[in-house]
């Protein structure tokens, strides 16, 4: 089953399956199977044609995939230009949203090395 050009796999139970669209999160997977009324645990590859296009409907209402992307890539473009504190720690490729990074943000600026579990011990001379 394709999606917007996403190939949905059809050995996963729908609910999580629907997650590999981007923008497709696990509460709005959810929500989509109930309105549509579709059982959450039927697999992809057991759909009938007619539940298969009342997804591929439904799904391609919301804003998702490339369409998605550019929306955020311009929304962070934005805070960049106006000079925002959160554009800057976007344009230094920090987290933009209070986290702590003296020891957890380790993702981008590399792990550093420490001198032990303890402090060295000064020798006497």
């Amino acid at each position: 089953m394709r999606i917007s050009g996403i190939t949905i796999p059809d050995d996963k139970q729908l609910s999580f399956a629907l997650t590999s669209v981007y923008g497709i999160g696990a509460t709005r997977s959810r929500n989509l199977l109930d309105e549509l009324k579709i059982e959450h645990t039927k697999k992809a590859a057991d759909l009938s044609t007619d539940e298969e296009n009342a997804i591929r409907e439904k799904i391609e209402a919301f804003t998702i995939e490339g369409e998605l992307k550019r929306q955020v890539a311009g929304n962070i473009k934005r805070l960049k230009d106006i000079g925002s504190y959160r554009g800057s720690r976007h344009a230094k490729r920090l987290p933009a949203r209070g986290q702590r990074t003296k020891t957890n943000s380790r993702t981008l600026k590399g792990a550093k090395k420490t001198m032990g579990s303890g402090r060295r011990k000064l020798e006497k001379t």
